[in-house]
């Protein structure tokens, strides 16, 4: 396992071209980071191959100054090919180790983590970080059961058992509705999708549930 100091979780971007309402992909990662973003991953489930690297690459491109990294949803390939930051696997995708030899040590790995089951194999020493889900019913993935903050601890303890200090986030169906109740039962990070890139503002919806996470990273959860 591996502590990297340009990994934060706290406010995780994921855009997909199918949750954005068919606007430049550039332009709404540039007004997520204007917000508040902290880690960005790259989802897309349709678009061919090429129309895969090329967009990563025009992400990339628009996260060039900020320092966010740029994560790839389970592609291998297209996170090498377009020089990304790492990868996010989930449990029926490549193995992490082999994601990790292929991509070498100064990568970020990301894995799903959907049961106590799952959490007590996860390969910690190989990936930098998990996000547990779904947490909440979603559009965005099929998601038959949420398992809401009790599913979530459940699912949780035993990573954190493990080690108590390995970033643990939280996935689907999160808003600012109901982010702080996700901060409040210990995640470390939301992954968002359409309450980031589905809203008519961007850098609003982004800025809003930073100021909602912000307390719970930087040591000061609300009471």
């Amino acid at each position: 396992m591996s502590m990297r100091s340009n990994l934060d979780i706290a406010l995780y971007g994921i855009i997909d071209p199918a949750r954005c309402r068919a606007r430049p992909l550039d332009d709404l990662v540039r007004l997520a980071v204007e917000g508040g973003m902290t880690l960005l991953q790259y989802r897309d489930k349709v678009s061919d191959t090429r129309t895969l690297i090329a967009n990563a690459r025009l992400i990339k491109s628009a996260l060039a100054e900020s320092g966010v990294p740029l994560l790839i949803n389970d592609r291998v390939d297209v996170a090498l090919a377009a020089k990304a930051d790492g990868v996010h696997i989930g449990q029926s995708d490549m193995m992490a180790a082999d994601a990790r030899s292929l991509l070498g040590e100064g990568a970020i790995i990301g894995l799903t983590v959907k049961t106590a089951d799952q959490a007590h194999t996860a390969p910690l020493d190989v990936v930098d970080y998990a996000c547990i889900g779904g947490m909440y019913a979603t559009l965005s993935k099929d998601n038959p059961t949420a398992i809401g903050t009790a599913g979530w601890q459940e699912a949780a303890a035993p990573l954190r058992a493990r080690a108590p200090q390995f970033p643990v986030g939280a996935i689907a169906g999160i808003d600012a509705s109901n982010a702080a109740d996700v901060m409040d039962a210990g995640a470390d990070g939301v992954a968002i999708i359409s309450g980031i890139f589905m809203q008519d503002d961007v850098r609003a919806a982004t800025r809003t549930l930073s100021e909602i996470v912000s307390p719970y990273t930087h040591g000061k959860a609300p009471s």
